[in-house]
């Protein structure tokens, strides 16, 4: 596989997934004897990135001094670049826990809560409300408690445990998601099995409309790209968003009908949306390196919500000087994208300064709405009639009975535009 971008920090993948089945069947049964700590979802979703080796180099949770450093100034305190804390904060009860203990912690997405992975306790700290603030405002730019990820950041407790894990699985994503979820070592192989040298990765958390599918093959064909790794988010989001199941099936449609064979990879990956904007950014392209990729897709708006973040924020983050020397993935930068009526086709603003406001069909929440109240299909200018047929499926009241279902139809033309 050295035909491929190298893991961050590392000349290998360090997936802290156990395979070795007697070993792991020594630590489950271990395991009861253990104190038995309940994740939130945020811890959880950690641990199953940190055992895909998404998370490489990362040897588990960070201690409160890495937290902040990390939070601050986007390195661990041994000068490592990562853009985010990775962390186990907890409300849980942990008395009689000590540093040096191993603890057994548990799945709170799986039903039963099985144990997910052991940790080794290197530190047990508690951290402030006023720290927490903090650590939002630098991770988020903001600590405004309506901003999802911030609400979710500052709700996860006060007590943060540190060290390494073993982890056991994958948690719900491989039963739930057999066809899409896969992990950094098995996305390297795919990318290594079919001769990509040059990889760019597109992350969605949505259904792809025109704009998104234009943007993926602009960048395979400005980058002489060998082809596209379109990588879902398959955990956690925010109320109101597409289910995983759903945009898989609109996102599998799209590229068998509209995408040349052999240019394109469908896959996913277990975390939950931080909203994070400029910082998550950061983050997909540090995994997507992991990944193998040498490229990743940065468009308007990347991974924010509501009006948080400037447009290009995302993409200006990358311009930061201990970025440009820890990364080795590169960006694809997106500008606004709309329908030419003049080339009959999706565009780059910035590419046709020849256009007028008026050479462009530029459709507006509203005017979304209003057709859709009145039945009609979703214009071709914007979503591939097989794409929102399969929409249109998962909400037919949206549909046949909107004025008894406003609020879900606003719902679906808000996550189109998206």
């Amino acid at each position: 596989m050295t035909n491929l971008v190298a893991p961050h920090g590392s000349d290998i993948l360090k997936p802290l997934i156990i395979k070795d089945k007697s070993e792991k069947d020594n630590i489950i049964t271990q395991s009861k004897n253990l104190h038995q700590l309940k994740l939130n979802s945020a811890a959880a979703a950690n641990a199953v990135m940190l055992a895909a080796g998404y998370f490489t180099p990362l040897e588990g949770y960070m201690s409160k001094k890495d937290a902040l450093s990390v939070s601050e100034n986007m390195v661990t305190t041994n000068g490592l670049f990562w853009p985010v804390p990775i962390i186990n904060l907890t409300k849980e009860d942990i008395t009689g826990v000590s540093v040096g203990d191993e603890i057994a912690l548990l799945d709170p997405n799986v039903e039963g809560n099985p144990v997910l992975a052991i940790q080794r306790i290197e530190t047990i700290e508690k951290i402030s409300d006023e720290e927490l603030s903090l650590m939002a405002k630098n991770i988020f730019g903001t600590n405004d408690s309506e901003h999802p990820g911030v609400k979710n950041f500052t709700s996860l407790g006060n007590t943060l445990i540190s060290g390494s894990i073993k982890v056991l699985n994958y948690s719900y994503f491989p039963s739930d998601f057999p066809n899409t979820f896969a992990t950094a070592e098995e996305i390297r192989k795919k990318l290594s099995d079919s001769g990509w040298t040059k990889v760019v990765a597109f992350q969605t958390r949505n259904p792809m409309h025109r704009a998104h599918e234009e943007l993926c093959k602009m960048a395979l064909e400005r980058l002489s790209a060998d082809g596209v790794l379109i990588h879902m988010t398959l955990g956690k989001l925010k109320e109101g968003d597409i289910p995983g199941d759903i945009r898989d099936a609109a996102i599998r449609k799209m590229v068998e009908i509209y995408f040349p064979n052999n240019t394109a990879i469908i896959s996913g990956f277990g975390f939950d949306m931080l909203y994070a904007g400029p910082r998550e950014a950061l983050l997909h392209a540090t995994f997507r390196q992991n990944c193998g990729c040498s490229h990743l897709i940065v468009g308007r708006d990347h991974a924010g919500v509501g009006d948080y973040y400037e447009p290009f924020a995302a993409q200006e983050i990358f311009d930061n000087e201990i970025v440009k020397k820890s990364l080795k993935i590169e960006i694809f930068a997106a500008d606004h994208t709309a329908f030419s009526k003049k080339l009959n086709k999706v565009v780059m603003m910035r590419d046709v300064d020849d256009h007028s406001k008026d050479d462009f069909v530029l459709l507006s929440g509203t005017k979304v709405r209003e057709m859709l109240s009145n039945g009609e299909d979703l214009p071709a200018e914007f979503a591939r009639k097989e794409v929102a047929d399969i929409l249109k499926s998962y909400y037919p009241v949206s549909y046949t009975h909107l004025r008894a279902h406003e609020t879900s139809l606003h719902l679906v033309c808000r996550l189109l535009l998206e």
